[in-house]
Order: structure tokens, then sequence, then C-alpha cells
């Protein structure tokens, strides 16, 4: 039994998160684990919501709250829509708390010890209408490289370069709106990421060969551009103070961590979160520190959107090897490309497009995970768009999955009753079923541990096809007119393929999986994955199980439906 950490990119605080955001990094990781659980693997499966920085600032102003309790409020609304979509968090945490402004405020301490953070005197925007300095996200403007007019002067949103605010054209203040924007001189930490980049690009080339290429590639680019000296404190109201016992100046003057620097941190602080819960029974830094991991190693898995990439794969790298100190680092990263509305961007600062909670409103969460999972954006950009969102939910899940379900469990409650018919014993067709299906689960197995979650899509969406062939080939609806024992079988055959669904299906559609194996009064309802052998064998449900014919599994969408979504959210012309 292997062990695996697997985190992904934790959310902002400001506001609910879009369609984009989810299959980016939390739904992908919540399916990857599940598949790993039921392997019979050890999973930690660690997020957190981001609060510290300019978004929570703002929020927290734009709401008239003080930013504590809207981050407080803000993470309780965001888990319960986490919790709508099914994701099985092992501990969802927040950067804010103790654990990780300790952790943050250590890792501080060791660079500098270390020689590789110091303190300069830089030139940063202040606003005399708002009394300030403006940290990066304070100052919007439009970007030098694409042009766009809403960039932030940390990262433009559009092209994902890194800014300074001062590199912004017509920059304005994000609090005001004021163009009175004056440079003054102030003092703040800075990370010596220049004196690392030699231990970074070993380490990145030890790991990239491994990666997807779009993960080592955004690395390769980074590092081949050269890391320079950044700035990791910001002149804020609410975040990670910096230690007065090291920096009596900067923290007198309330001088806070930037997010960047302590939201990778905040990884290691939730699963200490997550600890000291339960001390007796949970070692944080079994998870973490590498001397603690003992004769059965971790195997770390990131999952984020393409932006996040630099600051995963090279700055919070840098940051762990500058410590010296054997914390844990990532082994995998499993990057996506960006979903898009209809061609453009889903947006939360713009509010454009699907967001979370919207899509639990309009329909379960499974026809958002399969959706999702099925069409995630991993080689290159995919577009979210009704039309075919509706056509995957008729096509694959209710007509595919759902019909199939519905139609073999009433069609045997009909002829047969309410427990499964035994009928005669297995032919040809049920041998050439069960080496089609574990051929089929081999390679559905396969495409999960490669993290290549389309073709496991594809993948699961074959073996539900193999049920309707093999249901059209036998038809138990003519067999039973002249052969009742023949009909049985063939009832028997798929209902043990809809409970090996049931099991199979789970990581995508987690609710649907349990209905399905809820259907059957069997002695133990687990997900436990199954072998080859029982793929071939398909006799997990035996004759004279009681079973019940569930409610419809996935109704399908009408042109009425898909009307009135395009109505709400807008359609191409989007």
């Amino acid at each position: 039994m292997a062990r695996h950490l697997i985190t992904s990119a934790l959310p902002y605080i400001n506001g609910i998160k879009h369609l984009g955001n989810m299959v980016g990094s939390m739904l992908p990781a919540d399916v990857y684990s599940r598949y790993l659980r039921q392997r019979g693997h050890d999973v930690l499966y660690i997020c957190a919501t981001d609060e510290h920085g300019t978004p929570a600032e703002l929020a927290a102003k734009e709401q008239g709250l003080p930013v504590a309790e809207f981050c407080a409020q803000a993470h309780d609304a965001q888990k319960a829509v986490y919790d709508g979509f099914a994701l099985a968090f092992d501990y969802f945490g927040r950067s804010s708390s103790p654990q990780n402004r300790e952790i943050t405020q250590h890792f501080a301490r060791r660079l500098n010890e270390n020689g590789f953070i110091e303190e300069r005197a830089i030139r940063q925007v202040y606003s005399p209408t708002d009394g300030r300095f403006l940290p990066d996200r304070y100052v919007e403007g439009t970007c030098p490289h694409c042009g766009y007019d809403k960039a932030r002067g940390d990262q433009c949103e559009n092209c994902t370069r890194v800014l300074d605010p001062t590199d912004l054209i017509n920059p304005r203040s994000a609090i005001s709106g004021s163009t009175d924007l004056e440079v003054r001189e102030t003092k703040h930490l800075f990370l010596l990421q220049s004196k690392l980049q030699h231990e970074v690009e070993e380490w990145v080339a030890a790991h990239e060969e491994e990666w997807p290429q779009l993960a080592s590639s955004i690395a390769r680019k980074w590092l081949t551009e050269g890391l320079h000296d950044r700035a990791i404190t910001r002149d804020l109201d609410w975040g990670i103070p910096v230690p007065a016992d090291t920096w009596p100046e900067l923290a007198a003057e309330g001088k806070v961590f930037y997010v960047w620097f302590d939201a990778p941190i905040e990884y290691i602080g939730a699963t200490k979160e997550w600890s000291d819960a339960d001390p007796e029974n949970r070692n944080w830094k079994s998870w973490w520190y590498e001397s603690d991991l003992g004769e059965n190693p971790v195997r770390y898995t990131e999952f984020m959107a393409k932006d996040n990439v630099p600051f995963h794969t090279v700055m919070f790298p840098a940051t762990q090897l500058g410590i010296r100190e054997p914390w844990k680092k990532v082994d995998y990263v499993k990057a996506f490309n960006w979903l898009t509305y209809y061609g453009g961007k889903f947006s939360t600062s713009q509010k454009r497009g699907v967001f979370t909670d919207q899509a639990l409103d309009i329909l379960p969460a499974d026809y958002w995970r399969y959706f999702l999972i099925a069409n995630a954006p991993e080689s290159d950009d995919s577009s979210f768009t009704w039309e075919h969102f509706t056509a995957t939910v008729n096509k694959d899940l209710a007509d595919t999955l759902g019909n199939f379900v519905n139609r073999v469990l009433s069609f045997s409650k009909k002829r047969f009753g309410d427990e499964v018919p035994a009928g005669k014993a297995a032919g040809a067709p049920e041998t050439k079923l069960g080496e089609e299906i574990a051929g089929l689960l081999a390679e559905y197995e396969t495409q999960m541990e490669s993290l290549q979650f389309r073709k496991a899509a594809a993948a699961l969406r074959a073996l539900w096809s193999a049920g309707n062939s093999y249901l059209e080939e036998k038809a138990p609806w003519l067999e039973i007119k002249t052969d009742p024992e023949a009909a049985a079988l063939t009832l028997r055959t798929a209902m043990n393929l809809i409970h090996l669904y049931a099991v199979v299906s789970e990581p995508f559609i987690p609710s649907s999986a349990a209905a399905m194996r809820a259907a059957f009064s069997l002695t133990s309802d687990t997900a436990t994955w199954v072998s080859a052998d029982e793929a071939r064998a398909l006799t997990a449900v035996p004759a004279g199980t009681p079973f019940t014919v569930p409610p419809v599994l996935f109704a399908k969408l009408t042109d009425e439906d898909l009307e009135t979504y395009k109505e709400r959210f807008g359609g191409d012309q989007a």
C-alpha cells in the first residue's frame, strides 16, 4: 500500500469559484484521491482557502465587513459548495490559521539565517487619496505585454505574465480608482531567488521528464528567463505578520508576508491543522518531513491550472530548498489549461461564466463532475458550451449508463420479481463480455494512474457501452419468450455489470455510484476496487440477491432546458 499526499491549488477567499477553477484543480484531485483510496492506498488530500492578500481586503471592504469576519464567512460558503460537489477532502483548512502563521514565520527565519532573505529599500506606489502604500493587487492598469486593460499589479490575468505595479500603463488605485499615484521609498524583505537558481534548475531537471509537458515547459521557461529576487512582504492590514524577533522595524511598520509566500506553505499548515484536531492518531510530519517518513515514503501530487504552475514548480521549491530542512517536495505536478466559456475566459472578478453554486442550483453534482472531467482541459484549452454539456449528459449519462440501469432492473423485476434471477450457466457471450470488460478496466486503470482524465473518462464510457452492446446482442425481451432461463442469465449478468459500474464509476459520479450499489442488498456495500478476475467472472451479485429499482439516475435535458440555460448565462454570443 502506497502513501499518497495530494493537494490542489488553494481557492482564493474572494467569492465562489467558477467551473474552470473546479476542473483545473480540486475536482481532478478528488477523482484521483477517490480512485487511490478504492485501490487500497493511504491517501491524504489537503486543501484550504487562500485568505491573505489584496483580494481578501478588497472583497471585505466591498461587503462592509472586517476582513477576518469576511474570511470566516467566505470559507464556510466555499466549503458548503465543495461539499455539494462531493469533494472528499481529508481536511479543508484556512491559510489564516495559527498553524500556517507558525510554519510561515519559521520558514522565513530559516531562509534569513541561511542568507536567502535581504531587507531592501524600494520605491513603491503610494496613493495620497487613500493615504497608504498600494500593494501590487491594489494597483490596476494596462498590461505592457498584451494590452489587457484590467491587469493587476502582480500578474496579468490575460497573458499570465508576472508584473510589478510600476510596469502598468495608466495605473489606478483599486481602492478608490484614483490615478493620482506617487512612487515613494519603503522597505521590504526580498527572497534571493537568484542565489537559488542553480539548485532549482537541478531539482526541476530531476523531475520534469515525469511531469506533463504543460508543467515542465512552464517551469523551464521561467528558469530560462532567470529567477529574480522577489519581495515577499506587503503593506497590508491582513496577513501573516513579519516576526518581530527577527525584523523588529518592519514588524513595527505592520508588514505582512506576501500571499504567494505563505499560500503554498498552507499545504503544510493545513496538514498540521488536520493533525492537531486528533494528535493521538495523526502525525502531520509523517507526511511532510523527510526524516519522519520512515520506510513508507510519500508520493506527493499537486493539481493546478497553468497560471499557478510557476509558483509551485519554481518559487515554492526555491523556498523549500533555501530552508535547508528536509521538507517533502512535490513529485508530480498535474497542470491544466483553461476551461473557457464559449471561447472566452471564465472570470471570478468579471463574473463571467457558470459558478459552482449556480451549477448545483441547476443540476446535481454528478452531472457536472462527469462532464468536467470528461472534457478536462489537459492538452489545450477546452470550451464549455451549453450545447456540448446537454449532449454529453444525454448521450453518456442518461442514455448509456442511466437507461441501462433502469432497463435491466425494471425488466427483471417485472418478469422475475425482486431478486436477482439465476438462469442457466454462463456461456460464450458472457465469456466474451468478461474478457472485454477486463480489458477495458485495465485501460481505465492505466489512464487513471497516469492522470489522463479525458482518456480515463473515455475508458469508463466504453465500459458502460459494452453493457449496452451485450444487452442488445442478447435481447432478453426476446429471449424470455422462448428461453426464460437464458433471459435470466442475461439479466443476472447485466446486474453484475451495474454493480461493477457502481464501483468503477465512483471517482467520477460518487452519488450515482452509491445509488447503484444500494440497489442490491449485499452484506457489504463498499466501493472496493474490482480485480481483473472479478471483472471477467461478473459474479459479485449472486442469484437470489434482493434488489430495488432506484429512481432515474440522470434525467435527460430538453431543448427547453438548453434554451433556459443559454438565456440565463448567455450562449454563443458571450
